[in-house]
């Protein structure tokens, strides 16, 4: 069943109409939320509005650990099933997950100014999600050095399961040491801490930045597909000309 849906041209075919309603429920979830958090959300009782940030930060932070699995996992499938379309799937995450762990440092570090007196301290979850943007930028590094494509995803999809090991430090480093950084408040095993007021857009966030990187994710693996099959058609004309 999966090699049914991992065929790039059944993809390719499914996805057509489907990426322009994602960028469209996008731009208007985007829209709607971001009101709802400047403009309806009340003041934080101690931060005031400099937790408004957390409408940018705590999404960019979910949804970039969310990324990084689908990397590792698309690497896992290309590893063992040797489907392109799973290696397309990881590339083409990358720079997705390298923006989002981006966000989620500088929003950090301006929240953190105010809060904390300092831009950057190294904390726990602090540095583990620095190390998983090197990560990712060196993922990206990696397979650039390759020529052969086949190599590139080989390498890449290797060094990207090794850095798993990264996931959960980040997710359960401030419950393991002794941390500057607030536990997670927005989802949690025992229910969130956000009140209701703060949680609904919250989560409305959180779903408009999973929309988004949707919507980006299939319109980059779309670029990458049209991209080898042109490699592919014209090494065929180089031979046939040969």
């Amino acid at each position: 069943m999966f090699s049914t849906f991992a065929n790039p041209q059944r993809f390719m075919n499914f996805t057509r109409p489907l990426l322009p309603v994602l960028a469209v429920l996008t731009i208007v979830m985007f829209i709607i939320g971001w009101t709802w958090a400047l403009g309806f959300a009340p003041e934080e009782r101690y931060q005031g509005p400099t937790a408004r940030i957390m409408f940018v930060h705590v999404p960019a932070a979910i949804i970039s650990l969310s990324v990084y699995l689908g990397m590792a996992i698309a690497s896992l499938l290309y590893l063992t099933l040797k489907h392109s379309l799973a290696d397309v799937a990881a590339k083409s995450m990358a720079p997705i997950a390298a923006a989002l762990s981006f966000i989620c440092l500088a929003t950090g570090s301006l929240w953190g100014k105010p809060t904390w007196g300092t831009y950057w301290i190294w904390d726990a979850r602090l540095t583990s999600m620095l190390f998983q943007l090197f990560l990712i930028l060196g993922y990206m590094a990696l397979r650039s050095a390759y020529q052969r494509e086949q190599d590139a995803a080989r390498a890449g999809a290797i060094l990207c399961l090794v850095g798993v090991v990264n996931l959960p430090i980040i997710k359960w480093s401030v419950d393991w040491w002794n941390t500057l950084h607030q536990p997670a408040g927005l989802i949690t095993m025992s229910g969130s801490t956000y009140s209701a007021e703060f949680w609904y857009p919250a989560m409305f966030n959180l779903l408009a930045t999973g929309m988004a990187v949707a919507a980006f994710t299939i319109a980059s693996m779309r670029a990458e597909v049209y991209k080898r099959q042109y490699e592919a058609k014209l090494a065929r004309m180089n031979r046939s000309g040969e």
